[in-house]
């Protein structure tokens, strides 16, 4: 896989429940980290005084930052309805030349900013809630 341009990595939301997926607008700068717990299940016996980890245990979680300028009513107004009133609806994230990841997620932080000689900017971070799917690019 050769070089990407950052703009093609998409974070996308479902505005109704209806499963269309719209790109959430203005984001300049995103990012997604996958993480996995470790259950370490070292014991006198483990050869050489190694640490052991038990495989396929531990929680995953999948964590999603985005900043941008105000571009679009419909999603801006979305991500704040989703993070007052809680809601985990599914998010997409597009992944160039790498695939698709969906699933529910959580707006867990939501910040605005702005200078008197610039435009207004916004800062958001989702977490994971729940599992989450990933379709490779064909």
């Amino acid at each position: 896989m050769g070089a990407q341009n950052g703009k093609d990595l998409l974070i996308k939301v479902d505005l109704t429940g209806d499963g269309a997926f719209q790109t959430i607008a203005g984001l300049r700068a995103t990012r997604v980290s996958f993480n996995a717990e470790t259950v370490d299940v070292t014991s006198l016996e483990s050869q050489g005084g190694w640490r052991e980890l038990l495989a396929g245990a531990g929680v995953k979680t999948a964590a999603i930052s985005g900043s941008g300028v105000f571009r679009d009513e419909s999603t801006d107004e979305r991500a704040r309805q989703i993070f007052f009133d809680g809601e985990t609806p599914n998010f997409q994230v597009v992944i160039p030349d790498f695939g698709v990841v969906e699933g529910a997620f959580q707006v867990t932080s939501l910040e605005y900013a702005g200078s008197h000689n610039g435009e207004a900017t916004y800062e958001m971070s989702l977490a994971s809630a729940g599992r989450l799917s990933f379709v490779a690019a064909a």
